[in-house]
């Protein structure tokens, strides 16, 4: 069975790592942005060097007309998709609850709950032996902050990774009779910019020292799990969660 992975968010951080790793592993992929083309082009260039077979497609993975094109570019020019990994996401401002907006929290939960859903419904309708298809492999990018809560940071973030988490356990049990497996990493602080969107760049260095193993995590060390969830290694465990948080 040809190996098809869609990456949502991949023009940095995990996903483009994620990218890279599925290259070497024989995937056709799927590079997947909402804003940033010229990092996505880098991406796929580089995966293209790697002599895997890719594309890049634009699109707002929290709109589901966005995610129908996404999914039928990848029928027509790579094939049915039988790996996705849920990693795109967004942070809001470092707050405290009672000064977050209405708009702040529907855009974290859109992008955050209702994107990896609705890309999840895609995918299965392709893999799902109910459908006609091979089965597949689902891996969603959560956190820590869904255990920890991110008290007086971004408690509206954890809160949706701790829902992408029932989420992951829901779906799992709900296809695991269909060829389907789920399964979540959780990183921690992770060396990638997207901590800039909380206004803190800076921040996993800053924290280093609360960290019980003493650094942050690279974006390399969560791929390497998730490209293990979505292998056949993994293939008695669904439903699960990799912590990558350096002991915290």
């Amino acid at each position: 069975m040809e190996k098809v992975i869609v990456i949502t968010g991949a023009s940095r951080g995990i996903g483009a790592a994620t990218a890279l790793l599925a290259a070497r592993e024989g995937y056709r992929i799927c590079i997947n942005y909402q804003t940033d083309e010229q990092a996505a082009h880098r991406v796929l260039e580089q995966v293209r060097e790697l002599g895997a077979e890719a594309i890049t497609v634009r699109a707002d993975v929290s709109i589901e007309d966005e995610v129908t094109h996404l999914f039928n570019r990848v029928d027509a020019e790579l094939g049915r998709v039988t790996a996705l990994v849920n990693n795109a996401g967004t942070v809001g401002q470092k707050s405290r609850v009672e000064e977050m907006s209405e708009f702040r929290l529907l855009k974290i939960m859109k992008t955050n709950v209702v994107g990896p859903i609705l890309c999840a419904k895609h995918a299965v309708q392709r893999m799902s032996t109910l459908h006609g298809g091979q089965g597949g492999s689902i891996v969603n990018v959560s956190s820590v902050a869904a255990r920890l809560g991110s008290p007086s940071e971004y408690v509206d973030y954890a809160a949706s990774k701790g829902a992408l988490d029932t989420f992951t356990v829901g779906l799992s049990r709900e296809v695991a009779g269909e060829g389907i497996r789920v399964n979540a990493v959780r990183p921690g602080y992770i060396h990638t910019d997207f901590h800039a969107l909380s206004g803190d760049p800076d921040r996993v260095s800053k924290l280093e020292s609360t960290i019980p193993m003493g650094r942050g995590g690279q974006a390399s060390e969560v791929a390497e799990a998730i490209i293990w969830l979505l292998s056949d290694k993994a293939s008695y465990s669904t439903g699960t969660f990799v912590d990558l948080g350096g002991g915290r």
